[in-house]
């Protein structure tokens, strides 16, 4: 009698496993593995199971839309050469929906809120300064040597790597401020405190409102309050008429929102407008070069000129110790177009070109000042004592951390987008380890009990049941530790989830196909014969609950977010092997142990009843059943 359609020789299809199995643990052992045998074979492990930090950066837009894919994506390469260039190793960053960056740092524990600042350097002359009130008057020089050599002529050009003094407490003296250098203004001088103000302004909470309208502004404060303020042409109008106090006082509860969309000159001539709510601005809100915008630097308000270099224009940034003050500075090189248009800003700066600098925004030796403004914040306001044609440096207070920090911002370029932090996640090792082990332990004892339900159910069958799990959780840990290093996929607590469902999956295919295994035999039919008939019948009804489970699980990648994601692929990933293992050694193992005789008797086999004795393969005729 010819094998039933459909039957093919197992010892193929084991063959086949076989060499599925060698090919998967040549590449777990060999391909980009690298360390010991015991580290090739570990799976990357996601934060919640080692440890370590994560941190979900949202970008926003002016009118609240997704950002383009594009700039998103720019964003994400370019956080990520951030985080790499502070020394992290093996940094997880990547995009997640339409608008979030989600940094990972397994096994670290660092604070990386700050990493996804805007970064955007703008070098603008200072046009204007006020402390609120008065305009700030110029100090004289206390110190002969801080003046340009008397030979100097407006002309004069200074020599490469002049100096940057970024200093709040920065001395006039020839170090740093001497010829070709640039000083800052005399910090003893109450009216040029950086200090923070000691009370924030009621209405000064983070900017994270959408858009808004420049008319709704206008009927918030009032059609009175808003013709004063426009009309105002210096701070010190406000000073000279009294009245002008309580008419201006609605500008006091203005949010950094709406003091983003006030002009200029408003932000700058009205003292309700104050440096807390000015730095409390969206980043970004003063990027455009061609404006002339309004920043702090401590309390001090600054009408800046239009930015005349940009953070594009600087070529290389890098956190150096200055040998001869022994301070952390950062070195600054421009590019060919960059380096000449630093050179005309500071020539125009140093001969106040036009005479567009007031008095209150010259220097201590009367020259005009360039600050150095980044995203919001004004950190720097020297004074220009020289045409520079050469590099320049950035000093300060800085560490050798924030210097780095400000240098690998600088140096790796301005984000595209604007980003909010959202979450940010720290778990300690003992808790990922923790995580692990309960992860672990679930799965044992999900397979425990469905190992146990089969040995009782089905006795010698529960044997196949049981060497199908291994196999598959073989194949499943293989796959993990090669997609891991290939794509870099990471096992998270959702994912272990997500395995231990496919037990579910797995245990249902089994039932599906011995339970038709019954149905054959008690329809007549011998157990040898059964087998193939049975597989024939229950295949296509195991395909489809797979492939059910399979596109559930990739829809649900698709549209889902963080570790869910995660959950997802690991259900995907062990359906399909699966179906590997119920096609290449369920069913062939199933064939062979049909020509055995312990597999008819009903006490070994777990068929009961269903199974009649024989010892050939001749069909056993149920008077009910129709001969086909």
């Amino acid at each position: 009698m010819a094998p039933p359609q459909g039957q093919m020789r197992p010892g193929r299809q084991l063959a086949a496993l076989g060499l599925i199995f060698a090919v998967l643990y040549l590449m777990v052992f060999f391909a980009g593995a690298s360390g010991s045998w015991q580290e090739r074979l570990e799976p990357k492990l996601g934060l919640d199971l080692i440890g370590g930090t994560r941190v979900t950066l949202e970008a926003t837009t002016e009118d609240g839309s997704p950002p383009p894919a594009a700039s998103l994506d720019r964003a994400r390469g370019i956080i990520e050469n951030r985080v790499n260039s502070l020394g992290v190793s093996e940094a997880e960053v990547v995009t997640e929906g339409d608008r979030n960056i989600v940094v990972s740092l397994p096994g670290q524990n660092r604070d990386l809120n700050e990493i996804g600042n805007a970064a955007e350097l703008r070098f603008r002359k200072v046009l204007k300064a006020t402390d609120g009130g008065e305009p700030i008057q110029p100090q004289a020089s206390p110190s002969p040597d801080a003046s340009p050599a008397p030979d100097a002529s407006p002309g004069a050009e200074t020599p490469p790597d002049a100096e940057v003094d970024a200093s709040p407490d920065a001395e006039t003296s020839p170090e740093a401020g001497g010829e070709g250098g640039m000083a800052q203004p005399d910090p003893s001088d109450p009216a040029t405190d950086p200090s923070p103000s000691p009370e924030a302004s009621p209405a000064a909470a983070p900017d994270t409102e959408g858009p808004v309208e420049l008319a709704a502004v206008q009927a918030k404060v009032g059609e009175a309050a808003w013709a004063a303020a426009t009309g105002l042409q210096a701070p010190a109008d406000f000073s000279a008429d009294p009245t002008l106090s309580e008419t201006l006082s609605p500008f006091g509860e203005l949010t950094p929102a709406e003091v983003r969309v006030l002009p200029a000159t408003v932000q700058y001539n009205v003292p309700y407008v104050t440096c807390d709510q000015l730095l409390l601005r969206q980043a970004g809100s003063i990027r455009d070069e061609s404006q002339q915008v309004v920043a702090c630097e401590g309390l001090i308000k600054y009408f800046l000129d239009e930015a005349k270099v940009l953070g594009t224009d600087v070529s290389d940034a890098s956190g150096v110790m200055d040998q001869t003050t022994s301070q952390w500075v950062v070195s600054l090189n421009f590019t060919g177009p960059g380096q000449r248009a630093w050179t005309e800003l500071t020539r125009e700066a140093f001969n106040n070109t036009d005479q567009q600098c007031e008095a209150s925004a010259l220097g201590q030796d009367g020259k005009c000042r360039v600050a150095v403004v980044l995203d919001n914040e004004v950190i720097s306001s020297p004074e220009i004592q020289g045409v520079l044609t050469g590099d320049s440096q950035i000093t300060g207070d800085f560490t050798s951390a924030t210097a780095n920090e400000l240098a690998s911002n600088l140096r790796f370029g301005a984000l595209p987008l604007t980003f909010e932090p959202q979450e940010a996640q720290s778990i300690s090792a003992t808790l990922g380890t923790e995580h692990l082990r309960a992860g672990l332990l679930a799965a044992g004892i999900g397979m425990l009990l469905v190992a146990v339900y089969s040995f009782f159910y089905y006795r010698m069958l529960g044997i196949v049941i049981f060497l199908s799990l291994i196999l598959s959780a073989l194949l499943v840990f293989g796959a993990l530790v090669v997609l891991g290093r290939q794509i870099g996929f990471t096992l998270t607590l959702a994912g272990i989830a997500g395995l231990i469902v496919s037990l579910g999956v797995a245990a249902d295919s089994f039932v599906l196909y011995f339970e038709r295994l019954k149905d054959e035999i008690r329809e007549g039919r011998s157990p040898r014969s059964a087998v193939p008939r049975a597989w024939l019948r229950a295949r296509r009804t195991i395909i489809s609950a797979n492939a059910i489970t399979l596109m559930a699980a990739v829809v649900l990648y698709i549209v889902s977010v963080g570790t869910v994601k995660g959950f997802a692929f690991a259900l995907g990933l062990a359906t399909v092997l699966d179906l590997v293992v119920v096609f290449l050694f369920r069913h062939p193992i199933m064939s062979m142990l049909a020509r055995t005789k312990a597999f008819l008797s009903p006490r070994v086999s777990g068929l009961g009843r269903a199974v009649k004795t024989a010892d050939d393969e001749t069909p056993i005729r149920n008077p009910r059943v129709k001969e086909a």
